[in-house]
């Protein structure tokens, strides 16, 4: 049975992913960078397949969004699990997005989505991010 400190990190650092993914939809780059951390460690599905550090990690979203037709809006989380520890916690979730293209089709991608955090100073940071996608 967690705590009522664990459940009380868990729905702090749901909400801080649910931010997050509410952040990408609107193309917020200050919503996606917020809480993580400088040093940020990224492992992702289009190259390149690893960032290093808060500069490359938004560069990483300029990519994305520029790949982006249409904006579509969709950036779902389709199933997400929280684990937390006094001052380590992760997340995996199941995640949806969704671009359209300039023909007007849809193209949809579901992904998963690993979070390495720390609580530093109190606040709960992301300290590793990792989008995967089954290989064939």
């Amino acid at each position: 049975m967690a705590s009522k400190n664990n459940a009380s990190d868990e729905n702090t650092i749901r909400e801080l992913v649910e931010n997050w993914a509410s952040a990408v939809r609107s193309k917020n780059i200050g919503g996606i960078l917020a809480n993580h951390s400088s040093d940020i460690l990224m492992f992702d599905v289009p190259p390149p397949f690893q960032s290093k550090g808060i500069e490359a990690y938004r560069k990483t979203w300029d990519l994305f969004f520029s790949s982006w037709a249409q904006d579509s809006g969709v950036f779902d989380i389709i199933e997400m699990q929280v684990t937390a520890g006094n001052d380590v916690a992760f997340v995996t979730a199941r995640m949806r997005c969704e671009d359209i293209e300039k023909s007007g089709e849809r193209t949809e991608l579901e992904f998963r989505l690993t979070i390495g955090l720390r609580k530093i100073g109190g606040q709960w940071t992301v300290l590793h991010e990792h989008h995967s996608v089954p290989a064939d």
